[in-house]
């Protein structure tokens, strides 16, 4: 009788146990494709979320520079990456700039600020910011509210335009915000007016650069409807940023014509940027990327 039991015991467990392994495996093979849809749905949320704000920081914070492509990379059920090739075009030439790589999961994006932020360089005689991957230096704004800097404001004009046979761009930094008419007036029509700088943050500079962004936008063929995308852009992309926020509320509801702007991004011939040496107006000048004038690739100006 013992053994019986036994038997007829063990033989009850193994049939439990094949029951619990087949719902198991049923279980599984009904959740897998559920999961696999849910963790798609919410990665490609994510990706398109993040694909959104790369977007909208090009728009915003990214002085002349494009993207050529951005495509998703690596991506799963569970996140991905987000690479975004860019470029400058610097009088009609264009100069390779750094790439990123951002990341993105069910619930979080990230930028790669990494290559966003540019490096800085110093020593005895130079103090400058370059981007990390091509390690061409970045033309930089100076701020009108900010009166001084760890290492000076410098004014380039000088050098570049002793620059033969190549085109350049210079970030001019005002001694004051002017309107768009009234640059317009100032800068020469053989230069190219790629980039309005509009605001950034008022930060201590005494101990070299804080690497924080500076706004403003391409004013294309449309500067007026350029402007507007620009606001909405900004609307959109952080509604946390003391100076975003600041700026918004000062220019609401203001035509283009009325609003103060603190520089420019020029591109042009080296030779042309000659016009702008001692001027009044401009408080720096900053030289970004070059590229040598070829005999097949004519300059825009």
């Amino acid at each position: 009788m013992d053994n019986s039991l036994n038997g007829a015991l063990k033989k009850a467990k193994r049939k439990q146990l094949l029951k619990i392994i087949i719902t198991t495996i049923i279980v599984v093979i009904i959740l897998l494709p559920i999961l696999y849809k849910t963790g798609n749905y919410f990665a490609a949320k994510s990706s398109s979320r993040l694909h959104e704000q790369l977007f909208l920081h090009n728009e915003i914070a990214e002085p002349n520079i494009q993207i050529d492509s951005q495509v998703t990379n690596n991506s799963s059920m569970f996140g991905g990456n987000i690479v975004t090739n860019r470029s400058k075009n610097i009088d009609g030439y264009l100069v390779q700039w750094s790439t990123l790589t951002s990341s993105y999961d069910w619930v979080r994006t990230n930028i790669d600020y990494n290559e966003l932020v540019p490096g800085s360089y110093g020593s005895n005689k130079e103090l400058y910011e370059y981007d990390k991957q091509t390690k061409n230096k970045v033309a930089t704004f100076y701020n009108p509210s900010i009166k001084k800097y760890d290492d000076g404001i410098p004014n380039e004009l000088g050098e570049v335009s002793q620059m033969k046979n190549h085109v350049a761009e210079v970030a001019i930094s005002f001694d004051k915000p002017y309107t768009f008419q009234e640059i317009q007036a100032k800068i020469p029509d053989n230069l190219n007016i790629v980039w309005l700088y509009m605001t950034s943050p008022i930060t201590d500079e005494n101990k070299g650069p804080a690497g924080l962004p500076v706004y403003g936008f391409d004013p294309s063929d449309s500067p007026k409807k350029a402007y507007n995308n620009f606001i909405n852009a900004l609307k959109k992309y952080n509604g946390d940023d003391d100076t975003i926020k600041k700026f918004l509320k000062s220019n609401k509801g203001k035509q283009f014509s009325k609003v103060k702007i603190l520089g420019v991004m020029l591109t042009g011939q080296t030779k042309n940027f000659k016009a702008l040496k001692n001027k009044e107006f401009i408080r720096g000048a900053s030289v970004g990327a070059t590229a040598q004038i070829v005999p097949y690739i004519k300059p825009e100006k």
